[in-house]
């Protein structure tokens, strides 16, 4: 199979979700959001829901590359460019679109166990990334040895998950709750040396 069309497909699927969402798109949004056929795009994809499976696919490699963009040499400041990214309501970003698209998608779970499977890779990598960066952080000396790593990280998750669904849900803006986690976290994690420093 060519990747030229199929990305193509992927990328209108993107866009007509987050224009028109979940309920309401047709395959005629998504063709209009490509130069492609209806025709052309059942080719590719049988069904609507192999379609989507792809498309969890496609989001999953912009969620990775979005979240390893984040990467800093020292582990406190990769944390704060990981909540920045993932905490904050740039409407510029592709932060904004990527949340209300995962959210319509998210709420066919419960029906489809391939596209929980997919949903719960997302989770995982965002839970192995916060779990590397802090125990980065407690071995170079820069978050307190005393904190559980695999904790922090799963209340992380739950709290960056939950934000982007109220965000998207009520239009809640997360610059409130950015501010508020990385003053918290940091008041668990940094050791009491770095603390002094920077008062």
């Amino acid at each position: 199979m060519n990747d030229e069309p199929t990305s193509e497909i992927l990328d209108a699927i993107y866009h007509a979700l987050c224009k028109h969402g979940y309920a309401a798109l047709t395959l005629q949004h998504i063709a209009d959001e490509s130069a492609m056929s209806k025709a052309s795009i059942h080719y590719y994809y049988d069904s609507k829901n192999e379609l989507f499976v792809a498309f969890l696919d496609f989001l999953y490699d912009r969620y990775t590359t979005q979240i390893d963009s984040t990467a800093r040499d020292s582990p406190r400041e990769h944390l704060r460019s990981l909540l920045e990214v993932l905490l904050t309501d740039e409407e510029d970003t592709p932060g904004t679109e990527f949340r209300t698209a995962m959210l319509e998608v998210t709420a066919q779970a419960p029906y489809d166990d391939k596209i929980r499977d997919r949903l719960v890779e997302f989770g995982d990598y965002l839970f192995e990334r916060l779990r590397e960066i802090i125990s980065a952080g407690v071995n170079a000396g820069e978050f307190n040895e005393s904190v559980a790593p695999e904790r922090i990280a799963e209340i992380l998750t739950a709290i960056i998950t939950g934000s982007h669904t109220r965000q998207v849900a009520i239009n809640h803006s997360t610059d409130r709750l950015y501010e508020t986690i990385t003053t918290n976290v940091e008041t668990q994690l940094l050791t009491s040396a770095v603390a002094r420093e920077e008062q």
